[in-house]
């Protein structure tokens, strides 16, 4: 325990603090259970944590969609797709373990809209972790 009472970060990955807007979707099987926006805390290469719009299981497979924060050639907005698993979850904060991620270019003024269907992308990961060809991401 360090001199201030808190526990020592023992994570591998260092975090940078980024507040972007995001979307999620929680998946069950092959459908969406939960969807809504919220706020990212932090993030590193293997985890990333943010603000829900309510509560979300631990050990959920998640889909992110995050607003970057560079548009692509100065003038395309992108968005960084991340798949994971609810890691931690409480009242203030979730965190996911990111396990596959992609960019993603979008419309210029697209509403933040968040679809109740799992897009071709996360449906192939959900598969993937199902047959247990996914590797876990490690030291979130």
């Amino acid at each position: 325990m360090e001199p201030n009472g808190r526990q020592p970060d023992r994570r591998r990955k260092m975090r940078f603090p980024m507040e972007r807007e995001l979307r999620y979707k929680v998946l069950d099987g092959e459908a969406v259970v939960a969807h809504g926006t919220g706020v990212t805390l932090d993030m590193s290469s293997s985890g990333a944590s943010f603000r829900p719009a309510e509560p979300i299981r631990r050990g959920a497979m998640i889909e992110l969609s995050i607003s970057w924060p560079v548009a692509l050639a100065g003038e395309t907005p992108v968005r960084l797709v991340v798949f994971g698993r609810v890691v931690r979850s409480t009242e203030e904060a979730a965190v996911c373990a990111i396990e596959q991620y992609e960019f993603r270019t979008q419309a210029r003024s697209r509403p933040a809209v968040v679809t109740t269907q799992p897009g071709p992308s996360l449906v192939r990961w959900a598969e993937a972790c199902r047959r247990g060809t996914v590797r876990a991401a490690v030291g979130v």
